[in-house]
């Protein structure tokens, strides 16, 4: 099981996560956000520039997440909901490891994922769940409504968020994708969005989760890479699919 992170690159660094309904047992109600948990992270690094990115927990001390790995610059608080405000519900956590995919392509965003160890166990809370990873075989159809969860910008080229927000999008057909953004589209891709516009994932989102509901469980379908601007008509966001790396993240983890 997983649950899911966002990053902001400060002077001070932290990493949150909201409620999230849990992967192994039903019935416990979601109270932020339709029970999706996103995990913030910052650095702590000075002279590095603020920015914001994501993450994604799949067990109590492990965090998927996309092309960023300096461990020693990031803390996570986990169980924070709006942004610089702790409560008795956040757990602090510094990373022991970052792990880079050997083949992320930094020109193609191919292969946009890692692994960061925090350096003990999360306790899982009413306030932070787990989210389910998906088996390799998992299939997320075109068409299914997915959720996307970050403190990212609200609007291209805006600020980020204080308060964690979530959007609604759908799968979108892979070949249709590729058209739509001439060629780029590769096997380990998943495209979603509103191809009306409107809605997507944006500048601070990138290593959040992207969360498929099932039946009495939530999955992380992939994560936040890519996209052309935000919102654009024709113009999806582009995210990690995790059930191509299954088998990478079960050999550098366990899980």
């Amino acid at each position: 099981c997983v649950c899911v992170c966002v990053c902001v690159c400060v002077c001070v660094c932290v990493c949150v996560c909201s409620v999230l309904t849990r992967c192994v047992s039903p019935g416990i109600p979601s109270q932020v956000y339709g029970g999706v948990c996103s995990v913030l992270t910052r650095c702590v690094s000075p002279g590095i520039p603020s920015q914001v990115y994501g993450r994604c927990v799949f067990s109590p001390n492990q965090v998927c997440l996309s092309r960023y790995s300096q461990p020693g610059v990031w803390e996570a608080y986990l169980g924070l909901h709006v942004q610089k405000q702790n409560s008795k519900n956040v757990q602090k956590r510094n990373l022991r490891q970052v792990i880079s995919h050997p083949y992320y392509n930094a020109y193609t965003f191919d292969n946009d994922i890692a692994l960061m160890e925090l350096d003990s166990p999360v306790t899982f809370s009413d306030y932070i769940r787990p989210i389910c990873l998906p088996s390799p075989q998992h299939t997320f159809p075109q068409g299914n409504s997915v959720w996307i969860t970050g403190w990212g910008a609200t609007r291209e080229g805006g600020s980020g968020a204080s308060i964690l927000q979530k959007a609604q999008v759908r799968i979108i057909n892979s070949t249709v994708c590729n058209r739509l953004m001439g060629g780029q589209i590769t096997s380990r891709m998943t495209c979603a969005g509103v191809l009306t516009g409107g809605v997507d994932a944006c500048q601070g989102d990138s290593g959040g989760p992207l969360s498929s509901p099932g039946t009495s469980r939530m999955f992380l379908a992939g994560v936040v890479s890519w996209g052309d601007g935000c919102a654009r008509r024709d113009k999806p966001g582009i995210y990690s699919t995790v059930t191509k790396f299954r088998g990478w993240i079960k050999e550098k983890t366990g899980v």
